[in-house]
């Protein structure tokens, strides 16, 4: 793991949009951290970086959304909400993994048993006023 410290969203940003350089059809990405801890401005890069030039906002209400129109779809979920895995399993997730592209997952440690064993874990912490401490494979 190696440990990025982020002093702005800005930066956080950035780190996504560096990132997503990396990324192959099928990488899931499993994202956990505190609220406000830059989870979904580091997705906001991924996606800038998959060359998505919308709006990306966080799923949390309608759980899913999809980026497409870069090099890569990007899928982006939210399980802060759900109550079981059979919830995400409802909602089409195990169907995204195969879509070919990008999944990423905050909140994925709510229900570690449905993510794939080659899953990227990132961890997201709050740090002092707008530090993030990041933690990537």
């Amino acid at each position: 793991m190696e440990l990025f410290v982020s002093k702005s969203a800005a930066q956080t940003f950035e780190l996504g949009r560096s990132y997503a350089a990396q990324l192959r059809v099928g990488d899931v990405l499993a994202l956990d951290g505190d609220l406000g801890a830059g989870k979904t401005q580091f997705v906001k890069g991924i996606a800038a970086g998959l060359g998505h030039s919308g709006e990306v906002t966080s799923p949390t209400f309608t759980l899913v959304h999809e980026y497409t129109g870069g090099r890569l779809p990007l899928f982006h979920f939210d399980f802060y909400r759900l109550e079981s895995d059979d919830d995400a399993l409802r909602i089409g997730f195990d169907d995204y993994l195969g879509a070919g592209g990008v999944v990423a997952v905050e909140w994925a440690g709510k229900f570690p048993g449905i993510l794939p064993a080659s899953a990227r874990r990132l961890t997201f912490a709050v740090g002092d006023g707008d530090e993030r401490r990041i933690e990537l494979p």
